[in-house]
């Protein structure tokens, strides 16, 4: 008799988070009833709502999902994606929970998504579609500065957020802090600077970080430090470009990048301004000169580097494709590219997997940043920056004068410059991704944790757990 087929089973997103955190829950010392909260969605919104698009009534899907109130507010980001479903927004919202303790970023972890192509809509019916969702989520009280605070995600960027402040502000008249109910927004909005780059360079930050420790470099057979190193980037939206640039500037060889209609790659190194400048003009970035190019977007990230950031979409290292990964190091900068089944294919190669919800929290990082100055309402630099180049100039005639030597233009024009908010928020940005790093890799070892996805697990169950205990709300 002929053995019975079963149909695959649809791989759930929040399943494999919940996997994760079982995996590293061992570790805790927490009763099965915390962990069981803590892993829990608090909150789930689903909606459908009508938009008059042309001259027909559309029935919009949407979500925002409130994983944990440990901390408020929750934060997240939203989507707009033909892609989007319940299952990946609560395994969205659970990773920020995550995400924001590992980094000690006060929130608790939300999400968001409107399920529709935003490419076949125009700007004008985007913006009644985004102005409507902002309205529900207003109506069962889902957003405000300290409720619940969206943020850009795949899909939607600081046009998106603009409107959803300007909609909360017009509902919630008088409410001095309404522009904190969002983060991402234009600068003359109250947005912060160094925002769009910020997950960007947080991965940048991170693997700068990883690089550094000489012990697991010579475990690789890799030299220590950034220069040098062979990198292929999937995704060139806002985090990919920008992770690309920063490793660029600083040395490294970008050998490919991948796109969505296919990948190119070159292992003496690809120019990446000039592959930008391609893209712009052909609208692709296949047929760049000098290049072998890949039809199939993933078959560029199985080329020969040292260093693999994964940045677009979840799932698209898995148990498929996992074995014919050549990097020595993976740097998770979108959210949730390896599978479980991943992870135990890589670990078992050595591979360094460094984690989403560590790597890419430069974004919530910044967005926390943006929220305290929305409710500051000043300008970070703005009370200091004249004190501080006011006493670097009397400190330097004290020093010119004792030692009979004049500085340089140039190093006295550094000397003498006052931070302006961008540099405090990359010099924030860059203490949070050092600390949190060393963090996680210091309860790796001392745990005897496997790898590192389980270790930061472990870093944020602890603090999540501590939290729930301290509001002592288990009887």
């Amino acid at each position: 008799m002929s053995e019975t087929v079963k149909p695959q089973e649809h791989y759930s997103f929040f399943k494999g988070v919940e996997r994760n955190f079982d995996k590293a829950s061992k570790y805790t010392k927490f009763e099965s009833g915390i962990l069981e909260q803590i892993k829990a969605c608090n909150s789930i919104y689903s909606m459908k709502f009508p938009v008059r698009i042309g001259d027909k009534v559309e029935v919009i899907e949407a979500y925002r999902i409130q994983h944990s109130h440990h901390k408020l507010p929750c934060k997240g980001g939203i989507r707009y994606s033909m892609d989007v479903n319940q299952d990946e927004v609560m395994a969205l919202a659970s990773l920020m929970t995550y995400k924001c303790a590992i980094v000690n970023v006060p929130f608790g972890g939300g999400k968001g998504g409107i399920k529709i192509n935003p490419k076949k809509y125009t700007t004008y019916e985007l913006e009644k579609i985004t102005r409507r969702y902002t309205s529900e989520l207003v109506k069962k009280n889902f957003i405000g500065a300290g409720i619940d605070v969206p943020a850009p995600d795949y899909g939607t960027g600081a046009r998106e957020m603009s409107w959803i402040a300007d909609t909360y502000a017009s509902l919630n008249p008088g409410d001095v802090n309404a522009m904190g109910c969002v983060t991402g927004k234009p600068i003359s909005q109250g947005g912060v600077r160094g925002r769009t780059e910020a997950t960007g360079l947080g991965v940048y930050y991170g693997i700068r970080e990883v690089v550094k420790i000489k012990e697991d470099m010579d475990r690789l057979g890799l030299s220590v430090g950034i220069v040098g190193k062979k990198v292929i980037v999937q995704g060139l939206g806002n985090v990919g470009y920008h992770a690309a640039k920063f490793f660029f500037e600083n040395g490294a060889i970008i050998v490919g990048l991948a796109e969505y209609e296919g990948g190119i790659y070159n292992a003496n190194g690809l120019d990446l301004n000039a592959v930008v400048a391609h893209r712009k003009s052909t609208g692709s970035i296949l047929g760049f000169p000098g290049a072998t190019e890949f039809k199939v977007s993933g078959e560029t990230m199985e080329q020969e580097c040292d260093i693999l950031i994964p940045a677009a979409l979840e799932n698209v290292i898995n148990a498929s494709n996992a074995d014919r990964i050549k990097a020595k190091i993976i740097g998770e900068g979108a959210n949730g590219p390896l599978t479980p089944e991943a992870d135990e294919v890589l670990n078992a190669k050595g591979v360094i997997v460094v984690p989403d919800m560590y790597l890419n929290a430069g974004g919530v990082t910044v967005s926390y940043f943006e929220w305290l100055k929305n409710l500051s309402h000043v300008r970070f630099g703005r009370m200091e920056r004249r004190f501080s180049e006011n006493q670097s100039q009397h400190v330097l005639k004290t020093v010119e004068g004792l030692t009979g030597k004049a500085v340089s233009d140039v190093e006295r024009q550094q000397i003498l410059h006052g931070p302006d908010e961008v540099d405090l928020v990359y010099s924030g940005l860059e203490d949070t991704m050092i600390g949190s790093y060393h963090e996680i890799r210091d309860t790796m070892l001392e745990l005897n944790i496997p790898d590192m996805r389980t270790a930061a697990f472990v870093v944020a169950i602890n603090k999540v757990g501590v939290a729930y205990e301290e509001l002592g709300i288990f009887p």
